[in-house]
C-alpha cells in the first residue's frame, strides 16, 4: 500500500491542481471578459490579478509540493468563496452542479491539508533533512 501512495499522492496533487492552472491561464487570455463577468456578479473586477496569482501560484505550489498544506488550505478557501459568489443560484441546475463541483474540489484540497504532500515533493525532501 505504501508503494501505491508513493505515486498517488503526486498524481492526485497534479490532477487537482490542473483545474487551477487552466483557470488562471484562461483568465489571462480573457482578461476583459473575466473582469466583466466578475463585475456582473457583484465582485470587484480589480481583484482579478489576485485571483490569477492565487490560482497559478497555488496550483504550482501544490504540484511541486512546496508549502503544500498552506497552498491547499488557501485554494480550498478560495474555491468555497468562488462557489458562494458565482454559483449560488440554486434555481439554476447548472449553477448547482458548479457549486457542488467547487465543494468537491475544496474537499479534495482539505485532504491535502490533512495528509500533506507525500512523496515527490519539496516538503517531503525538506522534512528528511
Amino acid at each position: 500500500m505504501i508503494y501505491i501512495q508513493t505515486y498517488t499522492s503526486f498524481i492526485g496533487r497534479l490532477m487537482i491542481s490542473t483545474i487551477f492552472l487552466m483557470a488562471g491561464w484562461s483568465k489571462i487570455g480573457a482578461y476583459q471578459a473575466t473582469q466583466s463577468y466578475m463585475q456582473a456578479m457583484g465582485v470587484e473586477p480589480n481583484l482579478l490579478p489576485l485571483v490569477i496569482i492565487t490560482e497559478l501560484l497555488g496550483a504550482i505550489a501544490i504540484i511541486i509540493g512546496y508549502k503544500t498544506q498552506l497552498a491547499a488550505f488557501l485554494l480550498a478557501s478560495f474555491t468555497i468563496l468562488a462557489a458562494v459568489l458565482f454559483h449560488g443560484n440554486f434555481s439554476d441546475q447548472m449553477q448547482t452542479i458548479l457549486f457542488m463541483k467547487n465543494i468537491a474540489i475544496a474537499g479534495g484540497l482539505l485532504f491535502i491539508v490533512t495528509n500533506g504532500a507525500g512523496c515527490f515533493s519539496i516538503d517531503n525532501a525538506c522534512a528528511k533533512k
